[in-house]
């Protein structure tokens, strides 16, 4: 069953989730060898995770820095470098062409959604969807996410997987989950 986004603000008031698949972050956690503070953007902490250095470079190729530093809220499904790695030889170079902007715009906010997304919102609305719950991107496309075991599972438009492997890295302008995949919109 879908929901609207809308919902996602409104459960917030859900308390602890049982989500242990992933590392649910504390204050200031360790993402990629670096503390992450809350009172920082995303953009500003993703640039200091070792973790993270092909997604900045993507960001900043895109146009997106601004964006992403804004007021928000943003939750970002962030993939890692490995992620990235795992991608067919030569796509990212191709993306990050200044001719490509434009789709790689569309695949890196495909993996942001407006308001701020827990943990905690994410397994009560798949709970409460029956084992799954889809959502809008801000590229306009969906991802559906359901649990496997203990952990959340987000699949993209064209049925490829990423697991949430660190959960609720609260910015000053939303949350990030880092993933292990990266999502792609349907082509």
């Amino acid at each position: 069953m879908k929901t609207t986004l809308r919902a996602l603000a409104l459960s917030t008031m859900l308390g602890a989730a049982a989500f242990t698949g992933a590392a649910i972050a504390q204050d200031n956690p360790m993402v990629g060898g670096a503390e992450m503070l809350a009172e920082r953007n995303i953009v500003e902490n993703a640039v200091n995770s070792a973790d993270h250095t092909t997604l900045v470079a993507a960001v900043q190729a895109a146009g997106l820095v601004e964006t992403l530093s804004g007021e928000g809220p943003f939750t970002v499904f962030a993939p890692v470098n490995a992620a990235f790695d795992a991608l067919p030889a030569g796509t990212v170079d191709t993306l990050l062409q200044p001719e490509n902007q434009a789709q790689l715009q569309g695949v890196l906010t495909y993996h942001v959604v407006p308001g701020t997304v827990t943990s905690t919102d994410l397994v009560q609305l798949i709970n409460d969807n029956g084992g799954e719950y889809s959502v809008a991107t801000v590229a306009g496309g969906e991802l559906t996410f359901s649990l496997e075991g203990d952990g959340v599972v987000i699949t993209d438009a064209n049925g490829g997987t990423a697991n949430v492997t660190i959960a609720d890295v609260m910015q000053s302008n939303g949350v990030i989950h880092v993933i292990d995949a990266v999502l792609l919109p349907a082509s």
